[in-house]
């Protein structure tokens, strides 16, 4: 599993506790240390909706102007992995299945 996300987001550092409280290895990738590519977003986007992997509540969203926010809506994967942190986090990646936001309900179905 690799769990991607930034240190300091409080809702990754929660999915980091609970998946070492249930002893469940995984790979931490930090999106501004480690780098984003698109061909990490196309991966997610075989089982995730699109829509599901952009979090408009965001600063950095909040920050952009209308034609970067309609170019991110048209999934313009270039500006999104220019800025990660429009990325709903954390996002949990797995063999076959790929998480975006944490709820620990949905980590416990990875058992």
């Amino acid at each position: 599993m690799i769990l991607f996300g930034i240190s300091n987001c409080d809702t990754v550092k929660k999915a980091r506790a609970y998946l070492d409280q249930a002893q469940r290895p995984y790979h931490f990738h930090d999106f501004r240390k480690d780098g984003l590519s698109a061909e990490h977003i196309q991966a997610w986007l075989l089982t995730v909706p699109y829509v599901d992997l952009i979090n408009k509540r965001s600063t950095t969203w909040k920050q952009l102007d209308e034609n970067q926010r309609q170019a991110i809506e048209q999934q313009d994967l270039v500006l999104l992995c220019q800025h990660p942190t429009l990325i709903k986090r954390p996002v949990l990646q797995t063999t076959d299945r790929t998480l975006a936001g944490f709820k620990p309900a949905d980590y416990d179905k990875l058992r």
